[in-house]
């Protein structure tokens, strides 16, 4: 007696289909996790998977560089002084893993870790401080948020500093004093380059009295140069001996 094996399309588009539906897609910028009846089992690389329904369940996780913008937030310096500042975080998945089930939303996570490190950082500096070492600041909040983050599976590319708002009265006692400051600098300038004057007159004068007939040399000098200006100014040369013997007569 024969079997006869009787093959249907009925039977072999619903186990297709069945089949198809178990196929998960991963990219390449993308992880998977995925939980064994609700238990962590293994992590896709990227490619084609096969996931067993109702057994395993699938979480992706983007592993590309991600920014977090700061929002403003009010913060006190050393010196007492409100500001408000902002910054962007710069941060990529190192453990997919760990990402999905250390914490519940680690991009919410890194946002406000981020917002309360940034506050405690400006108190720890004074206004000058943070106006002019913005680069060191941004290192030490990379630092502590890298540090907390570590156990989430996140690794902390960068932090900038973006904006820092100050009141407006400070800004307009802050320009004052670089007002001032150019004014000091000014002056500074202009006394050192009439004591550098003051002492080329000294040395001049003292050359010429060392130097028989270079002040009548000087003189006819000066005389050629007045001569030489159209005015109706008229210069009268008269020789010190002449007023010397002038003065004898009236003392007499």
């Amino acid at each position: 007696m024969e079997l006869a094996i009787i093959t249907s399309p009925f039977i072999f588009v619903p186990l297709g289909i069945l089949v198809l539906s178990c196929i998960r897609q991963i990219n390449q910028y993308q992880r998977g996790i995925v939980f064994t009846m609700g238990k962590y089992s293994k992590t896709w690389s990227p490619g084609w998977h096969i996931l067993i329904p109702i057994f395993q369940g699938l979480t992706k996780v983007d592993i590309r560089v991600k920014a977090v913008d700061v929002p403003d937030q009010e913060a006190i310096t050393k010196d007492n002084i409100p500001i408000r500042i902002n910054a962007v975080i710069y941060y990529k998945i190192s453990d997919a893993a760990r990402s999905v089930i250390e914490v519940e939303d680690f991009f919410f996570a890194v946002s406000q870790l981020a917002q309360t490190t940034m506050r405690n950082a400006v108190g720890e500096v004074t206004l000058d401080e943070l106006l002019s070492n913005k680069q060191q600041v941004s290192a030490n909040i990379k630092a502590v948020v890298d540090k907390v983050s570590d156990a989430w599976g996140i690794d902390v590319q960068s932090v900038e500093l973006k904006d820092i708002v100050l009141p407006e009265t400070l800004k307009r006692t802050i320009a004052k004093v670089a007002e001032a400051q150019r004014e000091k600098q000014a002056v500074i300038i202009s006394s050192e380059g009439e004591l550098a004057a003051s002492a080329n007159v000294a040395k001049a004068a003292e050359m010429l009295a060392k130097t028989p007939g270079a002040l009548h040399l000087r003189t006819l000098q000066s005389i050629n140069d007045i001569s030489s200006d159209q005015s109706n100014t008229t210069v009268w040369m008269v020789p010190v001996e002449a007023l010397r013997a002038l003065e004898g007569l009236v003392k007499k």
